[in-house]
């Protein structure tokens, strides 16, 4: 087994917060904090620099970082071998994936993964494709999921699935009536979006943008911080909204929304798998398979 020592450092490492680590790991913040401190004797030497409000790695805690990194890659591995002689996987996966992904393709697919592999605990954690790039990057999850791919070295990217931003309203509004728009109404429809910095209404703009279309030309009436507020707010406003096609896709078929169609506008995008460049893990490599499999 993993000496647990090093799982706390490396915890307290890439969190950089004896707090968090103590949430991450279920234990108090007096047991990590009684860890470290056996650990840097059993070493003699300081592993963190501690300031007031805040701790940094010292020269000996980098090393020590970097080591118990590729520990834990080769325990994961070590685990995945034997779950494959005994025919029975067991382990821990932390995955991150932006909204879209967590809140409406991910869940079913992970829930039919548990069914089938018990034994194997997954964390799915919500957040933008920044912080996920970090993140793996930092170790503190195993796989990330992000729109595109921006071509960075230290990532293997793996495509996983397309995804369509379609305009959609409320059935029961006068503008669902309009199953089919030109680009020059779209400028003068009133819309809904989501909010600066989404990674959807990045897609938008970039799109928009071949056609000469910038945003502030068109008639922006509210930015909403998610897909679901957007859903709402069309369901009492004669507005137009932009999202991900797998968001509307149950409403949809049950009548409740309509698809827009805009003639010459397709805006798509691919979902990626990312995890560190020549990494290997049997286990993340089984539900990548099993993702890929599962998809609908």
């Amino acid at each position: 087994m993993f000496n647990f020592r090093l799982q706390v450092f490396h915890s307290v490492a890439v969190n950089l917060s004896f707090t968090k680590a103590a949430k991450e790991l279920h234990i108090t913040q007096p047991a990590v904090t009684g860890n470290i401190k056996e650990l840097e004797n059993s070493l003699g030497i300081s592993l963190f620099n501690r300031e007031q409000n805040s701790i940094s790695l010292t020269k000996a805690g980098q090393i020590l970082l970097k080591y118990t990194e590729r520990a834990t890659a080769e325990y994961k591995q070590i685990e995945y071998e034997i779950g494959v002689l005994r025919k029975s996987f067991s382990g821990e996966l932390k995955i991150g994936a932006s909204t879209t992904i967590e809140q409406y393709i991910l869940p079913p697919i992970l829930a039919r993964f548990n069914k089938e592999h018990l034994e194997i605990s997954i964390s799915l954690y919500n957040n933008n494709t920044m912080n996920i790039e970090k993140d793996v990057i930092s170790r503190r999850i195993d796989l990330g999921i992000v729109e595109g791919n921006v071509g960075r070295k230290e990532f293997r990217y793996v495509p996983f699935m397309k995804d369509e931003i379609v305009a959609f309203a409320h059935s029961f509004q006068p503008i669902a009536k309009k199953k089919k728009i030109r680009l020059d109404e779209l400028i003068k429809i009133p819309i809904v979006l989501r909010e600066s910095g989404s990674g959807t209404l990045d897609i938008i703009t970039d799109e928009l943008q071949k056609h000469k279309i910038k945003l502030k030309d068109m008639n922006v009436r509210v930015s909403l911080g998610s897909t679901e507020s957007i859903k709402n707010f069309l369901a009492n406003g004669n507005y137009m909204g932009l999202a991900s096609v797998y968001a509307i896709k149950k409403e949809v078929a049950q009548g409740y929304f309509q698809i827009i169609d805009i003639e010459g506008l397709n805006i798509t995008r691919t979902f990626n798998f990312i995890y560190p460049q020549g990494e290997q893990n049997g286990l993340l490599n089984k539900l990548i398979d099993f993702c890929m499999n599962n998809k609908r």
